[in-house]
């Protein structure tokens, strides 16, 4: 089974040939436009079945797959709350519809997905890694209760952490580990948190302004199993600022 997760950077209908060459048998395009609007744009994309989701028609995250694959879109809506007698504010408590923004799908009776695109606001603190770090505790039990993939854009490192920051980056990591999930790339390329090789976004663009931000995090027990491939920058860069995570899952 081939994944692969792309941030398109916007007007998928244009660029949608180069990634669909890679044949994968599911492709999740985050920055997607509703595919419903630009259907005759997008009439000869071979990937028919998709599910999309966004704020506005114009940018959303899209999963499209091969109709072997019959995905079904999962109702997780958990809630969290901080308990704490002292604290009398209200946004101690979230809901996962509140959190932008992530599609759930199962693949198979055995199997779940989680799309990822981290967002946030200039007026939200827990904003990016702050949206996933809520949205992971508010669905600890679907999480756990099948093993599922987690993969996109995260917009976040290791190397934003704050000291007073507790739901940053590296306590996503601590908390995934603690399920016994792992991120791919570190667990194959046998590198840290923060000192990635390879980047998988360039800031403008710009080769000397590289950085990872997208990730795939799997069940440990996945890892012998799997492939990873980053796309390269002299391949993509003219489409988008995100290098594609190719992720390859071997579940015989």
């Amino acid at each position: 089974m081939k994944i692969i997760s792309w941030n398109c950077a916007g007007a998928f209908r244009k660029k949608y040939q180069q990634i669909e060459a890679l044949n994968p048998d599911i492709l999740i395009i985050q920055e997607c436009e509703n595919p419903d609007k630009y259907r005759n744009e997008l009439k000869s994309f071979s990937y028919k079945d998709y599910i999309w989701e966004g704020e506005n028609e114009s940018k959303g995250i899209g999963i499209f797959f091969k109709p072997i694959f019959n995905l079904n879109k999962l109702n997780w809506n958990g809630t969290y709350s901080i308990i704490d007698p002292d604290l009398k504010s209200n946004l101690t408590t979230w809901k996962t519809n509140e959190l932008k923004q992530f599609i759930s799908v199962s693949i198979t009776n055995d199997l779940n997905l989680l799309a990822v695109w981290t967002k946030g606001k200039d007026n939200q603190i827990f904003k990016y890694i702050g949206q996933f770090w809520k949205f992971i505790l508010a669905n600890k039990e679907h999480i756990n209760e099948k093993p599922t993939i987690m993969i996109g854009d995260f917009n976040s490192n290791t190397i934003w952490d704050k000291i007073d920051r507790w739901w940053n980056h590296s306590e996503v990591i601590k908390i995934l580990d603690s399920w016994n999930y792992r991120s791919l790339y570190h667990e194959i390329n046998l590198e840290s948190q923060g000192n990635e090789k390879t980047p998988t976004f360039y800031l403008q663009r710009k080769l000397e302004k590289p950085y990872h931000i997208d990730y795939i995090f799997i069940p440990r027990s996945f890892i012998n199993k799997s492939r990873l491939e980053i796309g390269k920058y002299k391949d993509w860069i003219h489409l988008s600022d995100h290098m594609p995570l190719i992720f390859e899952y071997d579940s015989n």
